[in-house]
Order: C-alpha cells, then sequence, then structure tokens
C-alpha cells in the first residue's frame, strides 16, 4: 500500500489540505461502503506539519495533523496544499517545509503541491527545468521568481519526473484524483469521484497540456518538438514544416524523434489523441462524433480505427464500458 502524507501549512487554504486528505481516504473505502462491498483501502493517509502543531488555516479556526513532518519517515508521496499570496512571508515560515521537501525527493519520495504551494517545490530546487503549472493569476511572478521552471499556464495538472502540480485552490482535487488515478489505477479513481460526486480531473485548461506519451529525455530540440504537437495536436499537423521550424530534415527529424520519445510523431499524435478522447469519453456529455472533432480528426471511421487500435474497444463501447454517463450515440460509430 501507498503511503501518502498532505502537508499542514500555517496560514494555508485548508480545502486545499482537507479536500485532498478525503480523497486519498476514500480511494478503495468510500464507494464500497455505498455499494456493500469490504473496505479495500489503496493508500496509506497522514497528515504533519512542523513540529506536529495545530495551524491556523485562512479562516477562524485550526487544523491538526497526525504528527510532525520530523517524524514521518518514509513516504511515497507528499502533497502540499496552497497558503494565499504571500510568498516571501510564506516560504519564511515554511523554511523547514522547502528543506524537507529537498531531501525528500532526493530520497527517491514524489512530491505534489498545488496553486500557491507549487512556490515550496519551486523554492527547494525540485522543479529546476520541469514542468509545472500554478494560479493563473500568480504565474507571471512566479515566472519572474523561479526563471528555471518551465511554467504552463494552461495545464490544471502537470507531471514531469515524479513532481505533480495543480492549478488554482480547487485544482487540489483535480490533482488528487489525478494521483489516485496514477497510483491506484482508472477505476479506483473514478469509484472514488462517484462516491464524492466530484468530477474526474480535468487534463488542462487548453490544448494538451498533460498527455505523457513518450519516455523521458534530454533532447531539448525533441522536448520543444513534443511541447509544439501538444498547443496544436487538434490540428492537422505537417511534420516536414515541424522539422523545417526546428532546423531539420523530415527524416533526421522523424530519426531523432523516435530515438528521444520511443514512439514515431505520428503514433506520438496518435496516442495524444486517443488520450483525449478517453477522458472525454469517460467524463463528459459530448457525443463520440464531437470527441471525433475535438481530438482532430474529420473522419469518423478513421478514428473509430485509431482509437480501437489503441484501446481494443469503439469509442462507443468504450464509453458503454467506462464512461459515467449512459447517452445513447449514434449507430455510425458504434
Amino acid at each position: 500500500m501507498r503511503d501518502v502524507a498532505v502537508l499542514f501549512l500555517e496560514g494555508g487554504h485548508a480545502s486545499t489540505a482537507v479536500g485532498p486528505l478525503e480523497v486519498f481516504r476514500a480511494a478503495g473505502t468510500l464507494w464500497n461502503q455505498i455499494t456493500g462491498q469490504p473496505e479495500r483501502p489503496a493508500l496509506q493517509v497522514r497528515a504533519a506539519s512542523i513540529g506536529g502543531q495545530a495551524v491556523s488555516a485562512d479562516g477562524p479556526y485550526r487544523i491538526q495533523p497526525d504528527l510532525a513532518l520530523e517524524a514521518l519517515g518514509p513516504t511515497d508521496l507528499l502533497f502540499v496544499p496552497s497558503f494565499g499570496l504571500d510568498l516571501d512571508g510564506a516560504l519564511r515560515r515554511n523554511a523547514p517545509v522547502i528543506d524537507f521537501l529537498r531531501d525528500a525527493h532526493a530520497a527517491g519520495t514524489r512530491v505534489a503541491g498545488v496553486c500557491s504551494g507549487v512556490a515550496l517545490l519551486a523554492a527547494s530546487g525540485i522543479l529546476d527545468g520541469r514542468r509545472a503549472t500554478t494560479h493563473w493569476g500568480l504565474l507571471d511572478s512566479y515566472r519572474e521568481r523561479f526563471p528555471r521552471v518551465d511554467w504552463q499556464p494552461d495545464a490544471v495538472v502537470t507531471e514531469d519526473g515524479g513532481v505533480y502540480c495543480g492549478g488554482g485552490v480547487y485544482a487540489a482535487l483535480d490533482l488528487a484524483l489525478y494521483l489516485v488515478e496514477k497510483y491506484c489505477g482508472r477505476q479506483a479513481a473514478l469509484e472514488c469521484a462517484r462516491s464524492l460526486l466530484i468530477e474526474m480531473p480535468r487534463d488542462c485548461q487548453a490544448g494538451f497540456a498533460v498527455l505523457p506519451v513518450g519516455s523521458r529525455h534530454e533532447d531539448d530540440v525533441i522536448l520543444r518538438a513534443e511541447e509544439w504537437i501538444r498547443q496544436h495536436c487538434r490540428e492537422d499537423i505537417h511534420f516536414e514544416a515541424l522539422a523545417g521550424r526546428l532546423g531539420m530534415s523530415p527524416r533526421n527529424f522523424i530519426r531523432r524523434f523516435k530515438r528521444a520519445t520511443g514512439l514515431a510523431p505520428v503514433d506520438y499524435v496518435q496516442r495524444l489523441r486517443v488520450h483525449a478522447a478517453r477522458r472525454m469519453l469517460e467524463d463528459g456529455e459530448v457525443s463520440v462524433q464531437e470527441v471525433c472533432d475535438k481530438v482532430g480528426y474529420a473522419d469518423p471511421a478513421f478514428f473509430r480505427g485509431v482509437f480501437k487500435r489503441h484501446t481494443g474497444l469503439t469509442p462507443a463501447a468504450y464509453r458503454k464500458r467506462f464512461g459515467t454517463s449512459r447517452r445513447a450515440e449514434p449507430t455510425l460509430l458504434a
């Protein structure tokens, strides 16, 4: 069983700590209670603060953690909530947290932060060279304060090398469910969302920001190509033109892209589109035809073939098995 610790911060937004706690604790339990099945907790969840002290939240109340941060011991995942707009004050108050995050990450612990709490991850240095997001209203100041971070302004959730970030305050639930899916599987996340009456995590505010499909690598040119593809994934992509933008021949671009990501460019785009289509089919009310259009396919039959090749199911069959709604679909795409 994975061990997850949520940090309580002095002056923090309580909802961004308590909300994820409830999501993590519901994984494998709440749905089972509702449906009369044996409980199978998927995560061991604890809350910690500096010195184990109760902290004053962003209102006239205090919240008490389970133990001191210093007594936490080995943990699979640390979750950092948000703390408001006073960045300098928060960094001073939470200096021990910054050091703890740096050491824990170096020891192999995965780290997640949401909204302004992402600044603690950035201050620790673990976001240097990584993709990250935060609340759109904080982005300009954070970009100036932490220039080594690859800020993604459109993303609700980012994942990069075991470091996870969420956007605004209520993206804490998006991020928590994203992590439940990551550690416990898609079915556990769906059951968690249904039992708590919350939506499955939004991938991004615009575009295809959180769709990791290739291998992690250090080819800066191909990383730029991947980012461009994510931003234009719904469009008709011409790889010859993209290669020219990068100062490469088409043949060299394809060879280098495959070496870096493990996928040919066309396969990479298909996986991005299928990933996005799966989320829409699982979570939304749009029809399969609308999903086809939204992910960039003009030919419904071609989309159906690509989707089935990657998932083993037609889009309509996939929605019937995994979707949260039971919307009827036209027979053309059944």
